[in-house]
């Protein structure tokens, strides 16, 4: 049962990774974005962080349905679920408040239309009422919709994916390759939009993590065909830095064949592309020969700060959010200088880990708190 394997730290230290990564690229013309994996391949945070939902799922849940059977996991996650939507609702009026309140300070009423926002002043009453359905949505604020709509369906593909994994997998691909075949979407607010996540596509990253977590040890088959899958991890890997790089240097761009570009483009993040699937498959094979779970390193002092962040995701993703705003205000007022996006970027991560050693600090965790444990018990706390 996957709730009963050994605590795998790597996925707070990478969910901590991806929470960084998603508050520095929330930052327009941010140099220290270039730090984030999002300008070297097809994928990017969002890839991890919906991929470690999935596994952080199934290890929370598998082991309360084992233990208190399926109706007291499915209650559980329900709650999870409904702790989540008050969450995104309360960042969506901290959020809205504060670009209204920066348009109005700094007479800047594009903004508001930028962070496509106009639909509230327009009919506020309708506005209201679709936000609160998860349709109308300010900019940036379209992870959390997109994992409570794929958490509130879990506990319908929990005994499945516990007991026959390689078919809900089946199950999961078919349904994406149908959603990208048929272009279905949810519809968003106002009425000629869909969900920026497509939950129909982007599930099946969800439960390819949920997979692994139910397999564990059982994917060491794959070891038999290490040396093939790396060279093809690696290669696509190449080539995906090549072609993201080219988005932003024209020398790199005019090496791109034609026929490439028209075989390979648009690359959709709403249904999320196979390019960036398999870019993200591909770095996952990668991180996973190179950091074992077992690796001392994950254990230095360094990484405690990731940790933590990993550990308090939900608080740190609300704060990144309403941060990363805060910090676009800031560097504008600065003319877009190099000096100021260091300092937001520097600042921001330091407030999102001072909160998030407050958490730990509240529930008395020390230092090796995380370690003591139980086996991740929620995939947002």
């Amino acid at each position: 049962m996957a709730g009963a394997s050994v605590r795998d730290i790597r996925l707070d230290l990478f969910r901590g990774l991806a929470l960084w990564f998603i508050f520095l690229d929330h930052i327009p013309t941010n140099i220290v974005s270039w730090l984030t994996v999002r300008n070297y391949g097809f994928s990017d945070a969002t890839e991890i962080f919906v991929f470690i939902s999935g596994y952080t799922a199934v290890i929370a849940y598998s082991r309360m349905m084992e233990q208190e059977g399926w109706t007291r996991a499915a209650a559980r996650i329900y709650r999870r679920v409904w702790q989540l939507y008050v969450a995104h609702i309360l960042l969506f009026v901290a959020f809205s408040a504060q670009i209204a309140w920066v348009s109005i300070a700094r007479d800047t009423p594009a903004l508001i239309e930028e962070m496509e926002l106009l639909g509230l002043g327009q009919n506020p009453y309708r506005a209201i009422l679709e936000a609160a359905l998860l349709k109308f949505r300010p900019v940036n604020l379209d992870v959390l919709p997109l994992y409570i709509m794929l958490l509130a369906a879990f506990p319908l593909v929990l005994p499945l994916v516990v007991r026959w994994p390689f078919a809900v997998i089946a199950a999961s691909i078919g349904l994406y390759a149908a959603t990208c075949h048929f272009n279905w979407n949810l519809p968003a607010y106002p009425d000629e939009k869909v969900w920026y996540f497509n939950p129909m596509a982007w599930q099946v990253v969800f439960y390819v993590g949920a997979a692994c977590a139910v397999l564990g040890p059982k994917l060491s088959w794959l070891d038999r065909f290490r040396g093939l899958l790396t060279t093809l991890a690696i290669a696509f890997i190449l080539f995906a830095a090549f072609i993201s790089l080219s988005w932003h240097y024209n020398p790199l761009e005019r090496l791109v064949p034609h026929w490439v570009g028209r075989l390979i483009y648009p690359i959709d993040k709403t249904n999320i592309d196979i390019l960036r699937l398999l870019h993200f498959l591909s770095v996952a094979w990668l991180v996973r020969l190179a950091v074992p779970i077992d690796a001392p390193s994950l254990r230095w002092p360094i990484w405690q700060p990731l940790r933590r962040c990993g550990e308090a995701s939900l608080l740190i993703f609300c704060i990144g959010t309403f941060l990363a705003l805060s910090g676009q205000v800031i560097v504008g007022y600065y003319e877009d200088s190099i000096l100021s996006q260091i300092i937001v970027s520097i600042g921001g991560i330091a407030i999102m880990c001072l909160a998030a050693y407050l958490v730990a600090w509240s529930k008395g965790g020390g230092p090796t708190a995380s370690a003591r444990r139980q086996p991740v018990a929620e995939a947002f706390k």
